[in-house]
């Protein structure tokens, strides 16, 4: 391969120590890694890389070539060794004496586990042929924004031709054609056709490269890659090119604030088939493109490349909005758009759908494109709905491309139309060519990706849904966080003590995942420091459908005495600040128009006398109302309820050292003056459960398993209600 130059974009990450320690299959994974670890190189979970290696059969002990490819369904930046599918080459390519033509290129796929090399459960997926019948020991096949802008111009197949003469290239070009068992014949064949061929472009597609090492592999990928990207931004630098057209319209300096504001409304709008987990990006180049002349036709055609089209739907949802306006219309906008949207999306599927395509899925946007604010994207998780955007993104770098490519041309053929359509298909707009609707539908509704959508694990009973969890940073508040993210709930950890939720959180995300899970700091006395922790919630997760509050204060003192300041402190922590943070909470709910909940967390003292604790007692009597009241105004879409917990002493910071030992005095309850702090937090919770009837003491496991039934969508019916978590405490029964 000649390279007149070198890297300018790309950076090589190979370590030739590292790879020399490695066997093949380990190489694979390696170089795998490295592609992936650059979304310039390809974007999330798209691509796919294979080596073809000698391994003994271990059937008749010789050696066989075994295909070595990406598993449906993987990451190129984190896969492992054991995500890779394996099938006997000898197998594979035996397959195209079974292959009946395109009309039925589907059942080949199920001819692939026929092939499979060991008991490898990995499937392969629908590119397995693309790598088996290429002739070359290691293949790589990757979305880069730069080569799919090539492959996405109308003018694509002459650029290419000036790429290869100034860069020494002897790229071929494939019309458009979707994944599978024909594309790989395709490629077989054009390969074959093209002398000295070192690379291929899929039409409206991707990139194909190739090696006959791994290391070889790897730099010649990064090589036509980076060239590619030099051509192009070479082109976007003419003087008289301006990308998407130039700008109409300035961004809002405010627009963090209205982004913040809306996005409640816009998750709403979005979630009223199933919800959906948001993420908002202002990037420049974001910005640049909806901020453009030519932004919303562009928006309008939908995506090229099919990695992209599967995240971001058939199009993205734009809103006419000008940035000078009040943003008080934004929602109005939205709602009027969500409408005409739908509309579009199910005149989509009824023109194309046929008698055994699945059924309609979720009409919802998973993109949002605002002038002056950037862009907004949905998924089931966080994940989803950061990738999502970040492969609109990818998009944009395509169309950007592919106009630099068409600055100060007219090209009125269509190379990316071949066998699968027609001319007369593709539309084209500013040099970009969109994928045609009846591709696009092909692919979305494809029975082999129902059949990927399918083989996923169940969603979990709290996924998609966001919970505020207040007075996470310790006891019981630590217990309901840590359960609810092993429930699938998306978790903000909210708490005065910053330490304490920063270290739940990460205890959290160590075990359920680093995006489900953030931390914030709150003050539920004061209604600016809930709004900031609403935001913070708003900011990473797009709403909230939870708010759990665990917060509370006993009051003490040496004396035993409660001052006049702590009785109103004692109130005010435990009365008015649920009211304020539920109030406050109130209003995302209503912006949200979806089901929420909310759980407070009483007492047993809210039924029973007792001396010495007056201010605790008569603050959770009064929650224990307030809990039914706000049920009442918050009907019908947010349920309230509580728990009244018997003394919870594990884990808990109202439970100090000082407090523990005059509770211990004041029971003549004996005990080691030495012992440490869980030491005599046992001894008391022991002597708490003797007064129960299951004497079992109470574990802040136990409220949390409470608090999530009443959280979730297993109590759907149940609103106004209390659950007493007290071990059968027969002085709490209420009379």
């Amino acid at each position: 391969m000649a390279t007149k130059s070198g890297l300018h974009f790309l950076e090589d990450r190979w370590d030739e120590a590292v790879a020399a320690k490695l066997d093949g299959p380990e190489l694979l994974r390696y170089r795998s890694n490295l592609l992936g670890s650059d979304l310039r190189i390809t974007n999330f979970g798209g691509g796919n890389t294979s080596s073809k290696l000698e391994q003994i059969d271990p059937l008749d002990g010789r050696s066989k070539q075994v295909l070595w490819v990406k598993g449906s369904g993987g990451d190129l930046g984190s896969i492992k060794r054991s995500g890779f599918a394996t099938l006997y080459m000898e197998k594979l390519l035996a397959l195209e004496q079974a292959y009946r033509g395109v009309d039925l290129e589907d059942e080949m796929v199920d001819m692939y586990p026929l092939c499979t090399f060991g008991h490898n459960p990995v499937a392969a997926s629908i590119d397995t042929p693309l790598h088996g019948f290429l002739p070359f020991p290691h293949v790589d096949h990757l979305h880069p924004d730069w080569g799919i802008a090539l492959a996405a111009s109308a003018n694509g197949k002459i650029k290419m031709e000036q790429f290869n003469q100034e860069f020494g290239h002897h790229l071929a070009w494939l019309p458009w054609q979707r994944p599978g068992f024909e594309l790989g014949m395709m490629l077989k064949k054009i390969v074959a056709d093209t002398p000295g061929c070192d690379g291929v472009v899929l039409g409206g597609h991707g990139l194909f490269t190739w090696g006959d090492t791994q290391r070889q592999s790897y730099l010649n990928t990064i090589t036509i890659i980076d060239q590619l990207g030099q051509f192009i931004e070479r082109h976007g630098s003419a003087p008289a090119h301006k990308h998407f057209g130039g700008g109409v319209v300035e961004s809002r300096p405010d627009r963090e604030a209205i982004a913040l504001s809306i996005m409640p409304f816009l998750r709403g709008v979005v979630s009223r088939k199933q919800r959906w987990i948001g993420s908002f990006s202002d990037l420049p180049q974001v910005l640049q493109f909806v901020n453009s002349a030519q932004a919303e036709k562009l928006a309008h055609l939908g995506t090229s490349c099919p990695d992209h089209f599967i995240r971001t739907k058939i199009r993205p949802m734009f809103i006419k909005w000008n940035p000078s306006a009040d943003p008080a219309q934004l929602k109005e906008l939205i709602a009027t758009a969500i409408e005409t949207y739908r509309a579009e999306y199910a005149d989509y599927y009824k023109k194309h759908a046929l008698k055994d395509s699945p059924a309609l899925r979720d009409a919802s946007p998973t993109v949002v494109l605002v002038p002056g604010i950037g862009m907004f994207s949905f998924g089931k998780n966080k994940t989803e709905s950061r990738v999502t955007g970040e492969f609109y993104t990818n998009a944009i770098g395509v169309m950007q491309g592919a106009g630099a490519l068409g600055a100060n041309e007219v090209c009125n053929e269509i190379p990316q139309a071949g066998p699968a359509a027609s001319s007369d298909q593709f539309t084209m707009y500013s040099n970009y060519v969109a994928l045609p609707p009846s591709e696009a539908f092909r692919i979305e509704y494809w029975k082999l990706e129902e059949a990927k959508i399918r083989r996923q694990p169940p969603e979990k009973e709290l996924s998609r849904r966001v919970a505020l969890i207040v007075g996470g940073g310790s006891g019981i508040g630590r217990e309901v966080v840590l359960l609810a993210a092993e429930r699938g709930a998306h978790v903000v950890v909210a708490d005065r003590d910053v330490k304490g939720a920063e270290a739940v959180a990460n205890e959290a995300a160590a075990l359920y995942g680093k995006e489900s899970v953030t931390w914030t700091s709150i003050d539920i006395r004061d209604r600016t420091a809930i709004k900031s922790a609403l935001d913070a919630t708003i900011r990473q997760f797009g709403g909230v459908d939870i708010l759990i509050n665990t917060a509370a204060l006993f009051p003490s003192s040496p004396d035993g005495i409660i001052s006049d300041a702590q009785w109103a402190l004692t109130l005010e922590v435990n009365v008015t600040a649920n009211y304020l943070l539920t109030d406050e909470t109130a209003k995302i709910f209503a912006e949200q128009g979806i089901d929420a909940s909310v759980v407070l967390t009483s007492s047993a003292n809210a039924v029973v006398s007792k001396r010495g604790s007056e201010a605790y007692d008569v603050s959770k009597a009064a929650l224990s109302h307030l809990v039914r009241e706000l049920a009442v105004g918050l009907s019908p879409r947010v349920r309230v309820n509580g728990i009244s917990p018997a003394t919870v002493v594990k884990g808990s910071t109202m439970f100090p050292r000082d407090r523990v030992i005059a509770s211990l005095k004041k029971y003549n309850l004996p005990f080691d003056e030495n012992a440490t702090d869980d030491g005599l937090r046992n001894e008391l919770a022991q002597f708490y459960a003797t007064r129960t009837l299951t004497h079992q003491p109470i574990d802040p496991k136990d409220c949390a398993q409470a608090i999530l039934f009443l959280a979730g969508p297993l109590a759907r019916c149940t609103t106004g209600h209390l659950i007493p978590v007290d071990g059968g405490l027969t002085e709490a029964y209420l009379r």
